[in-house]
Protein backbone atom coordinates (compact mmCIF):
# COMPACT_ATOMS: atom_id res chain seq x y z
CA UNK A 1 0.00 0.00 0.00
CA UNK A 2 1.40 3.15 -1.12
CA UNK A 3 2.25 5.91 1.39
CA UNK A 4 -0.57 8.42 0.18
CA UNK A 5 -3.02 5.32 0.38
CA UNK A 6 -2.04 4.81 3.90
CA UNK A 7 -2.51 8.32 5.25
CA UNK A 8 -5.66 8.52 3.74
CA UNK A 9 -6.95 5.87 5.51
CA UNK A 10 -5.72 7.25 8.70
CA UNK A 11 -7.41 10.43 8.03
CA UNK A 12 -10.86 8.79 7.14
CA UNK A 13 -10.82 6.50 10.16
CA UNK A 14 -10.01 9.58 12.43
CA UNK A 15 -12.88 11.33 10.86
CA UNK A 16 -16.11 12.09 12.10
CA UNK A 17 -19.12 9.61 9.99
CA UNK A 18 -20.57 12.61 8.02
CA UNK A 19 -16.95 14.05 6.52
CA UNK A 20 -16.26 10.31 6.01
CA UNK A 21 -20.10 10.33 3.98
CA UNK A 22 -18.57 13.37 2.16
CA UNK A 23 -15.24 12.03 1.26
CA UNK A 24 -16.54 8.86 -0.46
CA UNK A 25 -19.35 11.63 -2.27
CA UNK A 26 -15.92 13.35 -3.76
CA UNK A 27 -14.52 10.61 -4.40
CA UNK A 28 -16.78 8.94 -6.73
CA UNK A 29 -17.53 12.36 -8.35
CA UNK A 30 -13.58 12.20 -9.33
CA UNK A 31 -13.72 9.19 -10.19
CA UNK A 32 -16.63 9.64 -12.39
CA UNK A 33 -15.43 12.82 -13.88
CA UNK A 34 -12.13 11.10 -14.61
CA UNK A 35 -14.11 8.60 -16.47
CA UNK A 36 -16.66 10.56 -18.14
CA UNK A 37 -13.19 12.69 -19.43
CA UNK A 38 -11.40 9.15 -20.62
CA UNK A 39 -14.70 9.00 -22.91
CA UNK A 40 -14.73 12.52 -24.36
CA UNK A 41 -18.22 12.57 -23.08
CA UNK A 42 -19.74 15.93 -23.07
CA UNK A 43 -23.11 14.69 -20.85
CA UNK A 44 -22.71 16.24 -17.54
CA UNK A 45 -25.97 14.58 -16.23
CA UNK A 46 -24.67 11.14 -15.00
CA UNK A 47 -21.74 13.16 -13.24
CA UNK A 48 -24.59 15.40 -11.57
CA UNK A 49 -26.58 12.50 -10.85
CA UNK A 50 -23.99 10.81 -8.95
CA UNK A 51 -22.64 14.07 -7.37
CA UNK A 52 -26.29 14.84 -6.15
CA UNK A 53 -27.79 11.85 -5.16
CA UNK A 54 -28.14 12.13 -1.55
CA UNK A 55 -29.24 15.43 -1.94
CA UNK A 56 -32.10 14.95 -4.07
CA UNK A 57 -33.17 11.70 -2.40
CA UNK A 58 -34.88 13.31 0.48
CA UNK A 59 -38.17 13.47 1.50
CA UNK A 60 -38.12 17.52 1.40
CA UNK A 61 -36.97 17.52 -2.01
CA UNK A 62 -39.90 15.06 -2.82
CA UNK A 63 -42.35 17.41 -1.23
CA UNK A 64 -40.61 20.58 -2.79
CA UNK A 65 -41.13 19.03 -6.32
CA UNK A 66 -44.75 17.42 -6.09
CA UNK A 67 -46.45 19.92 -7.55
CA UNK A 68 -44.57 20.28 -10.75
Amino acid sequence: MSPITQTLIEEIKAAPESIQEEVFDFLVFLKTRTHLRAEGAENLLPLAQTAWTADWNTPEEDEAWRDL
